[in-house]
């Protein structure tokens, strides 16, 4: 969407935010030994403090209220009773919600308790890459080239990117124009980022793969030759200079 009034603003900010202090408040929750559909109905209880309402169930009938990937998966994690968080586990939490009629989206890995996979150079390279990449957003910039950065500076790092997972628009819907930003330079995506406009970028960094695949549970994506992959969303207001994060808790990048 494009912001077009003091309305538009104020809603986005509102589901920004609620979306923002839904995920750190289920970072901070997770523990060993809990399983996912805790973890999942805390979210839920979170989000309904703010009136907001989960996205993937609203628009997509997704089986869980927020999207909990561990380890090789990458995304869409389907909570579970008998999925337990264990120590050292990578873990991703995706959070998305309407909120009056407006939606956010804001999701980050970070990993359960001591490193024992060695995966906090993943982890944060997928964390510092989102952030060198929003401050290269403005309007009238390629989505093309901000690709390109996201896949340079993966590689700098020794990692790759997810070439089948993007960003997309958000704001009046979950899934908006432009509904593919990827981590890498696609030449034939001529689109650019538009002033006003909302979007969610994320970061999609492996250990080795460059695609994702569906698994039976229809929703789960995870890498064929079990790689890890961390991720990283946050939702912006693009402009003529720095962008403006509405997932920022209290203004703060995490």
């Amino acid at each position: 969407m494009s912001i077009a009034s003091e309305k538009d603003w104020l809603g986005m900010q509102n589901a920004g935010q609620a979306v923002a202090i839904t995920l750190k408040k289920m970072q901070a929750f997770a523990k060993v030994g809990m399983s996912t559909k805790l973890l999942d109905e805390y979210g839920l209880s979170v989000l309904a403090s703010f009136g907001a309402v989960p996205a993937p169930k609203k628009d997509y009938n997704f089986p869980g209220y927020t999207c909990i990937s561990l380890n090789h998966e990458a995304c869409h994690g389907i909570p579970a009773a008998d999925r337990l968080l264990k120590e050292g586990d990578l873990v991703n939490i995706d959070v998305s919600a309407e909120l009056d009629g407006y939606y956010a989206d804001n999701g980050g890995s970070f990993i359960l308790g001591p490193d024992h996979q060695q995966l906090l150079p993943l982890v944060n390279a997928s964390k510092e890459i989102l952030q060198i990449a929003i401050a290269q957003i403005r309007d009238r910039v390629k989505i093309a080239d901000v690709g390109a950065l996201i896949h340079q500076e993966a590689r700098k790092r020794g990692f790759t990117v997810i070439k089948n997972l993007c960003g997309h628009g958000v704001g009046r819907k979950l899934h908006e124009a432009p509904y593919e930003i990827p981590c890498f330079r696609d030449r034939l995506n001529r689109d650019r980022f538009r002033k006003n406009s909302v979007v969610a970028l994320e970061t999609f960094i492996s250990t080795k793969a460059n695609r994702v695949f569906e698994t039976a549970d229809g929703w789960t994506m995870k890498a064929k030759d079990n790689s890890f992959v961390a991720q990283h969303e946050h939702t912006l207001v693009v402009t003529d200079g720095t962008p403006v994060l509405l997932t920022a808790e209290n203004g703060i990048f995490a």
